[in-house]
């Protein structure tokens, strides 16, 4: 099994999915977090519920929490929806921001599977999703491909694609990132060997519905642009 169970208990599964495993898929055949994690629990139970409560980008890697009753999942769905998980993302981009902490407020509509940044809202079609994100630049570095920028992300708003988005509408596409990325990102992903979106959800944070204890995950991302970053590099 690629994803790996962080904890369980007999009301959550909270795990680290991999990038480039679907959270779950259409496709007959193709192996996602979700047929795995069915397949784990039918060893243990003839008829196992999952929920799933919230979702990851394919090429994305990171922390997952799912139900294992209605009763779970129907509280864990409230509480995305108030907004009460604290979630936190980083991300290796392409480029230097001038800013070092930023808050990125933009429109966006979904169309044929990418997110599009559209202008002001007052010109804007009715189905445009405002979208807030803050970011903070923990560490840069000069590679022989160009500079990279390591970002510390929190989000405001929870939109289809947000962070690929915004950040590619900044001017600084996230590496390896080949849907939202430039013709310059592209070549960056291509002379350092990145083959999936350098994007981890490394924490979440949410209130365990049985017991209402805090409960906090992270994760250290395993894609290797993040490698850049390593005291040694």
């Amino acid at each position: 099994m690629r994803t790996k169970i962080l904890y369980e208990d007999k009301d959550v599964l909270v795990v680290h999915k991999p990038a480039g495993l679907a959270v779950q898929t259409a496709h007959v055949g193709q192996q996602d977090v979700e047929s795995e994690l069915k397949n784990y629990l039918a060893g243990k139970n003839a008829s196992p519920y999952l929920g799933i409560v919230h979702r990851l980008d394919q090429p994305v890697e990171g922390v997952l929490i799912f139900a294992k009753t209605r009763k779970a999942a129907a509280d864990l769905n409230r509480q995305l929806q108030r907004g009460d998980f604290c979630k936190e993302y980083l991300a290796v981009i392409c480029g230097s921001p001038q800013q070092k902490e930023r808050e990125l407020i933009d429109y966006l509509l979904k169309e044929k599977g990418r997110a599009l940044v559209i202008g002001p809202v007052g010109n804007s079609p009715k189905d445009a999703k405002r979208a807030v994100l803050h970011y903070r630049v923990e560490a840069q570095n000069e590679t022989a491909a160009g500079e990279l920028s390591l970002l510390r992300i929190w989000l405001e708003t929870g939109r289809f694609h947000q962070i690929r988005a915004q950040l590619s509408h900044a001017g600084f596409p996230i590496l390896g990132d080949s849907k939202y990325g430039s013709e310059a990102s592209g070549q960056m992903n291509s002379e350092l060997g990145i083959r999936h979106t350098a994007l981890c959800a490394c924490k979440l944070c949410f209130s365990h519905p049985a017991n209402g204890k805090e409960m906090e995950y992270a994760v250290n991302p395993e894609n290797p642009a993040f490698s850049f970053f390593e005291p040694d590099k």
